[in-house]
């Protein structure tokens, strides 16, 4: 696996890598040899995760962020060069998600509005504009940002969600663009319904939830994303940037 996807000794900033979907991404890349930063803006999350890796064998520092406050990002670019010398890859994926009240879009809060669209594309922005440069000093890398599924789909009953997405793809199409030239890639995963703790939260049925018009009939597990994650990051997609990469089972065609 290590030699297949050029991972090894790659230098990795996940965000939002306390549990969930970040957590599986940050264990993902250490088992392919990477050497990994773990940010969130919860430091037990942070430090369960660390933990983790370390006792797999992996190499990981934990970094707290707040994703919202540039002052942090540049921390954690900070914290990132001191850790590890530079960075090669940064996954994006830190979000609101599971706390979410869904409801029809005129009766959406808009307090939880606007912290929808801070956290979800202002911290996307935040993070990105202080770690490419590093990216430049080091002759490149891969940035992949973390969207949804529902932004084609056009989920009922969340907007604020489907929209922070929306923006996060059209947000990187720009970047990929700006950045192409310093060669850093920039890309999306668009994931669908996934089993996470959020997820189950949310969902009473989550295990069977949509499976009906899915062609594969079940619903993501954390491994399934992180796959596409991974495949991003790595020199296997040396000449994929700006694209939006779907990983829903198939329901986009149903």
């Amino acid at each position: 696996m290590v030699s297949e996807l050029g991972l090894d000794g790659k230098r990795v900033v996940v965000t939002g890598a306390a549990g969930g979907l970040g957590r599986a991404f940050a264990e993902a890349f250490a088992r392919a040899g990477a050497r990994v930063l773990v940010a969130d803006i919860n430091p037990d999350g942070i430090a369960e995760t660390v933990a983790r890796i370390v006792a797999a064998g992996g190499t990981a520092q934990g970094a707290t962020l707040d994703v919202t406050s540039s002052d942090s990002a540049a921390a954690l670019a900070r914290a990132a060069e001191q850790a590890m010398g530079g960075v090669d890859v940064l996954v994006n994926n830190a979000a609101l998600f599971g706390a979410l009240h869904r409801a029809p879009f005129m009766e959406l809060d808009e307090a939880e509005w606007d912290r929808v669209l801070d956290v979800n594309v202002k911290g996307v922005w935040q993070v990105s504009r202080a770690i490419a440069p590093l990216m430049q000093a080091a002759g490149g890398g891969s940035i992949v940002n973390i969207a949804s599924a529902t932004v084609f789909s056009g989920s009922p009953h969340w907007m604020h969600y489907v929209a922070s997405k929306g923006a996060v793809i059209a947000m990187s199409r720009v970047m990929a663009k700006e950045l192409g030239p310093d060669n850093i890639r920039v890309n999306v995963i668009a994931p669908g319904f996934t089993l996470t703790e959020a997820s189950y939260a949310q969902i009473e049925n989550a295990k069977t939830y949509g499976v009906d018009r899915a062609a594969l009939k079940r619903n993501a597990e954390v491994e399934d994303i992180a796959g596409g994650v991974l495949y991003l990051a790595s020199p296997l997609s040396g000449f994929m940037t700006g694209q939006t990469l779907v990983i829903d089972g198939g329901k986009q065609f149903i």
